[in-house]
């Protein structure tokens, strides 16, 4: 027996021990070394502020289907739970106990007990969810579900709390209202469905205040209370009809705002109809009713408040603040109250939403924290490199001068040290120049170029310089009144200029659409310090359909915008670079229709045209494809290896087109449901290089087109599973041209590889890596569902993978094929910074070959940087330097010892 359990206990130990060999990590002193996460909530939909509880906390709601909680001293995030995408997981109801618009309506749980609820959410509408909340840890306490007899009138349905019962909204336009009060907590009907008439409702004018339902039409409100023993349909006149949109004040029933003033369609509800104001909140001040109000005024945010009662002034919520610009409009939200420690006064927290999806909190006469929520809507983004330092930049320029002989170079080096001389002495006896802006930030160039400016450009139109090492905020800028392109085109962050060409500036320009006229914006600033430059803002005269970089330059280095209006005109900003327009391609893109339009641009007489050179319909006979993808080559990708080498040695030469741009479309099938095609198009020449068809498949899509390759990700219905398809394009075994490529005298069709694998995850996001030159081998950034980025290596994904193991695959260097592709949990690249609602990877290449800088994009954000070869060109962290050290001095005195030795012996056997 003995012998026994002393055998069982060593086959225990072995086996811990053959399982901790196996186990691989990070180090945790590695973690957020590199990298860093910044975590947000969204633009804000409803909020709460609660200082009275135990626990002072901030509950709020966002459009981008999130609730949480914030701490109100802070402002950071004390809990929050991403919930379901549209539809299902819009929020369309936030109620928390105690809030109602009965203050003593309160469905506070009692402590161990199910019923009632902290808070209550109801989101989507096909099912609809109900659900109670624990808000001191943000957890769900119960749930229940309904399902719509009707799912389209659905979507328009709203919802209202009203003593302790729930009830659901739903109106048929031009015909009736339907409503089912719930027992909140259980979902229990209190009876049946009630249908009261209503011709006059549509879906432009209509809204939901407290249990009134208010339609505007023309100059009168027409409305119905929903809770009332007998339904009547009240009119209220307003001498008027209004010039905005009716909007409606939670926590008065039947309240609304119309054009800046207070209107009650409610008799029973007492209302201050003097005032004007931008945004109003009703609260509790001094255990009565008040109605804040705030307005933005030459920068400055002044605070009101007065009794909802008899509409006296509440002085002490009186305050003034200066309000940044970059935050934009603001609208006040919520409010709370709370006693001081020593009984004097009341200290109270203001809440802000802005027209820049910024949340605000306003405190004791200062902006006491705020949160940049548009960063969770981020559509573009760029890597600056760094300004160089003082001593750099000398050199710089030394290196730049046109120097006649040696002894001229020799003299303006002597000089340039001299003067470096006179610098340090100054500096150190106190008198030197005092730092630049930037050197004062520590926004300096390093030795390896990874120390970048990163810069965001988000859906409202805000724009962010960020450290990309530390992750603070430098600067911010706002642009109100901006907005995508037609064709579902998002803003462009372009960058002009560079930091290459010291001593001038970079310059960066976002481009846009005026929210007001249609036209395009031009927006030019400064990266690095986030100053307008070149003009700054520069309203057009005309709506932009294409864009495109120039890429040659002036002498101010300074790459012009090449733009296409609505009546096919052509544009340069700035004016001096419209020569160098000519000669250019450009080409559209109509998503609903499939067509292609190719345009040659010509320079003659001093102005710019576009001739129409090719056209390409991609919409089938009956027109019912549409292009759901358009993925092009990296414009300052490097291609370092021109061909693959064989297993029998020879060279197969790359598909190398720079103009080749990939299109996917999708349409419906009778037979296959769905039909998704792939077409590969010179848009140069308009000649369809490569063409597939999938069946039985369909979006979501994501795409990925680099050198030679390309690779997609798309969901196969017959299977149910998510695959990637791959592609290659080779020249052949002889190249047509090795030195410059032509459209117009394009070699003969490529030879094309392709596979397809399994990939067990949802994919979000797809982006290959970029270095400085290219030599890096290729990987592949796959974003998935559950927030992970997974670096897939090329090799995995090749599709020139054999099918069986050969000796030329080997000698290849060619992994046998395996339909499913391995996601080991080693390649997740942020291994638990999980990003919430990812949606696109970003990639450029460092100073350093070996690595590229990466920055993730979704409700949060993560950057790092990723070495697809490893770091070859960099010495490890635990690199001895002080053995190396030693050994070198060793060899280094041991040489000069033995030659010492040796020269002593040879002179000894000359004397003999």
């Amino acid at each position: 027996m003995d012998f026994l359990q002393s055998s069982a206990g060593t086959l225990i130990s072995l086996s811990l021990l053959l399982l901790l060999s196996t186990c691989s990590g990070l180090y945790e002193d590695q973690i957020k070394k590199f990298d860093w996460r910044s975590v947000h909530v969204g633009s804000l939909k409803h909020a709460y502020v609660d200082l009275n509880h135990f626990q002072p906390r901030v509950l709020l709601s966002t459009h981008e289907q999130v609730v949480g909680s914030l701490c109100p001293k802070t402002g950071e995030i004390i809990w929050r739970q991403v919930l379901e995408q549209k539809p299902r997981g819009d929020i369309k109801l936030l109620q928390v106990s105690g809030f109602a618009d009965d203050s003593s309506d309160t469905a506070a749980a009692p402590m161990g007990s199910h019923l009632g609820f902290d808070m209550m959410t109801v989101q989507g509408h096909a099912p609809a969810l109900v659900r109670g909340w624990n808000t001191n840890i943000g957890t769900i306490e119960w749930e229940w579900s309904i399902m719509p007899l009707n799912t389209e009138r659905a979507q328009d349905a709203v919802w209202f709390y009203s003593n302790s019962l729930l009830y659901h909204v739903v109106p048929a336009w031009r015909s009736h209202i339907e409503v089912t009060a719930y027992f909140a907590t259980s979902g229990h009907t209190t009876g049946s469905t009630s249908k009261i008439m209503a011709a006059w409702i549509n879906p432009e004018s209509c809204l939901l205040s407290g249990t009134f339902y208010i339609c505007l039409d023309g100059k009168q409100l027409i409305s119905l209370d929903l809770v009332a023993k007998s339904t009547q349909v009240i009119a209220t006149s307003l001498g008027a009809e209004p010039s905005s949109n009716i909007q409606d004040l939670p926590g008065l029933n039947g309240g609304l705002i119309v054009d800046k003033k207070l209107i009650s369609v409610n008799k029973d509800q007492a209302i201050c109809s003097d005032l004007t104001s931008d945004s109003y909140i009703v609260g509790s001040f001094n255990n009565r009713k008040v109605i804040a109000y705030a307005d933005l005024i030459n920068s400055i945010l002044n605070i009101n408040a007065v009794y909802l009662d008899d509409c006296s002034p509440v002085p002490e919520l009186h305050l003034s603040v200066a309000f940044a610009e970059h935050y934009g409009t603001p609208s006040l939200r919520s409010f709370d109250c709370k006693s001081k420690r020593n009984s004097d006064g009341k200290n109270c927290l203001f809440l802000f939403t802005t027209t820049a999806e910024s949340i605000v909190a306003v405190q004791q006469g200062r902006v006491r924290w705020s949160r940049e929520e548009s960063l969770a809507n981020v559509i573009d983004t760029q890597f600056l490199d760094l300004p160089l330092a003082d001593t750099e930049g000398t050199l710089e320029n030394e290196m730049r001068g046109k120097a006649g002989d040696i002894a001229t170079a020799f003299m303006r080096r002597i000089t340039t040290q001299a003067l470096q001389i006179k610098s340090l002495f100054l500096h150190v006896i106190g008198l030197g120049p005092p730092p630049t802006d930037t050197q004062r930030a520590g926004l300096v160039r390093d030795s390896f170029g990874l120390h970048k400016m990163l810069v965001l450009l988000t859906r409202t139109g805000k724009i962010f310089g960020i450290d990309n090492i530390a992750g603070k905020q430098h600067w911010k800028l706002y642009l109100p009144n901006v907005a995508g392109f037609e064709n579902a085109e998002q803003m462009r962050l372009i960058v002009q200029r560079s930091s290459k060409h010291f001593p001038l500036q970079p310059l960066c320009a976002i481009v846009a659409k005026s929210v007001d006229t249609g036209n395009g914006v031009l927006f030019r600033f400064n990266p690095i310090t986030g100053h307008a430059a070149e003009g700054g803002l520069l309203q057009l005269n005309y709506k932009i359909k294409q864009l495109a970089l120039l890429s040659e330059t002036e002498d101010d280095y300074v790459k012009g915008i090449l733009i296409l209006d609505g009546a096919n005109q052509v544009h340069v900003e700035p004016k001096h670079a419209t020569p160098l327009a000519h000669g250019m391609y450009l080409y559209t893109a109509d998503l609903k229709t499939a067509e292609l339009e190719g345009y040659f641009v010509k320079y003659a007489g001093g102005e710019l045209s576009s001739l129409p050179i090719w056209n390409v319909r991609l919409g089938g006979h009956n027109s019912e494809q549409q292009i759901i993808s358009v993925a092009s080559k990296n414009p300052i990708e490097h291609v370092h290896s021109q061909g693959r080498v064989l297993g029998d040695r020879s060279v197969l030469y790359k598909y190398i087109n720079p103009n080749l741009v990939a299109f996917v479309t999708q349409a419906p099938d009778a037979t296959h449901k769905t039909v998704l095609n792939m077409y590969l198009i010179d848009v140069v020449s308009g000649s369809v290089i490569f063409s597939m068809t999938h069946r039985k498949v369909r979006a979501p899509l994501h795409i990925v087109h680099s050198e030679n390759w390309l690779a997609y990700s798309y969901f196969n219905d017959k299977v149910r599973r998510t695959e990637i398809t791959t592609i290659e394009l080779y020249e052949g075994s002889a190249q047509a041209n090795n030195s410059v490529w032509s459209s117009l005298q394009a070699p003969s069709m490529p030879l094309v590889e392709r596979q397809s694998y399994i990939i067990p995850t949802i994919v979000e996001a797809m982006r290959e890596t970029i270095t400085e030159r290219g030599i890096t081998n290729k990987h592949v950034l796959i974003g998935t569902a559950s927030g992970g980025i997974v670096e897939m290596s090329w090799h995995l994904l090749d599709p020139r993978r054999p099918i069986s193991s050969t000796t030329q695959g080997r000698e290849e260097g060619a992994i046998p094929y395996i339909p499913e592709l391995p996601l080991p949990t080693e390649n997740y690249i942020n291994y638990n910074q999980t990003v919430a609602r990812l949606r696109n990877i970003y990639t450029a290449p460092s100073g350093l070959e070996s690595t590229c800088l990466v920055v993730a994009t979704g409700l949060d954000i993560f950057v790092t940087r990723v070495a697809p070869s490893k770091t070859f060109d960099l010495l490890k962290e635990d690199f001895d330097y002080i053995l190396i050290s030693i050994v070198l001095v060793v060899l280094t005195s041991g040489s000069l010892i033995v030659r010492h030795l040796a020269s002593r012996k040879l002179l000894k056997q000359a004397w003999k």
